[in-house]
């Protein structure tokens, strides 16, 4: 299977914060508030020329108002057999001799979705007699020992981009990832949604029939009309990818870039106006029951200005004939 770590870089490099309230809240607890978040060079200097580099995953270093600095090294693994204790003590020991002042907390955060039948090494020590010369050990996270249940309604964005990873009955499957959804779109900007619903979709295994089956959930349920209605305004990917390749095809066949546009404006025009009567209906039939053929032909033919008008119309029309009037 194809490593996605850096996936998951850039998860805790969007946030941080959210990370460490997750992972390390006693931090939070101890040192008072975050003032001042650096993301570390990856990799620790080398002390001869000849030695080789050491790559960390995520280095972290925060500074909280209580003039505490404390060093997060997070590693993320995929498979457990690409894990070394050993490596990892060499990560700490070098960023420990970087920066003497911080608390460096070594973490590994294992992101696979299955189980494990033996376990890996979770500490090393140099004793002798009575004396310790040597103990070592990290912070060991594995994402499908939460349960998703216990994060339904979190308000941590990043505990909910994570839900599918998490452990669940088979039967929930759709609840998760609609759960997921809900709280990306609730919790966080435009921009970073349509960066993370992606990243759902990923490591959700979410099939096309299951994008479609899911997008009508949220168009029948009340709390997630307006996310059902800005992933079909935001993604007519469909409409707008057929006039792509229609435009194409005219520009080949004209010699002309004018093709290209046309049929691009054309299949985002013809996306966005599905959308919206899909919406719409969606709409009418929580409130009114359902649909007479007229009702849907009629908001079938409607232009996109009647449909934001009629839209615009369910608050207060008292009636289906009163919302379509023109």
């Amino acid at each position: 299977m194809q490593s996605h770590d850096h996936h998951f870089k850039n998860l805790f490099l969007d946030f941080p914060k959210q990370a460490l309230e997750w992972l390390l809240p006693d931090a939070l607890q101890q040192y008072g508030a975050i003032e001042k978040i650096s993301f570390v060079r990856q990799e620790p200097k080398k002390r001869r020329l000849q030695d080789r580099g050491l790559v960390l995953d995520m280095p972290i270093l925060f500074s909280f108002e209580k003039g505490r600095i404390l060093l997060w090294i997070v590693e993320f693994q995929e498979d457990k057999k690409g894990f070394s204790i050993y490596r990892l003590l060499r990560y700490t020991t070098d960023l420990m001799e970087q920066f003497p002042d911080a608390v460096v907390i070594p973490t590994v955060l294992f992101t696979a979705r299955k189980k494990w039948k033996t376990d890996i090494r979770r500490s090393i020590e140099s004793r002798f007699s009575d004396r310790l010369f040597l103990h070592f050990e990290y912070q060991l996270v594995r994402i499908l020992d939460y349960r998703a249940a216990d994060y339904y309604h979190t308000s941590n964005p990043l505990l909910r981009i994570l839900l599918p990873k998490m452990d669940f009955p088979q039967h929930e499957r759709k609840k998760i990832i609609r759960l997921a959804y809900k709280g990306l779109f609730d919790l966080v900007d435009r921009k970073l949604f349509e960066k993370y619903v992606d990243f759902i979709d990923i490591y959700a295994e979410v099939s096309e029939e299951e994008k479609e089956d899911l997008y009508q959930e949220l168009c029948e349920r009340e709390e997630t009309v307006m996310l059902a209605q800005y992933i079909r305004s935001k993604g007519f990917e469909e409409g707008v990818q057929v006039g792509i390749e229609k435009g194409v095809q005219v520009g080949i066949e004209q010699g002309v870039l004018q093709g290209v546009l046309k049929g691009k404006m054309e299949g985002k025009a013809e996306g966005r106006l599905e959308g919206m009567a899909s919406i719409l209906k969606r709409l009418l039939q929580q409130r009114f029951g359902a649909l007479p053929p007229w009702v849907e032909e009629r908001i079938d033919q409607g232009s996109l200005e009647q449909l934001e008008a009629w839209t615009e119309r369910m608050l207060s029309a008292a009636s289906i004939q009163e919302l379509l009037s023109d």
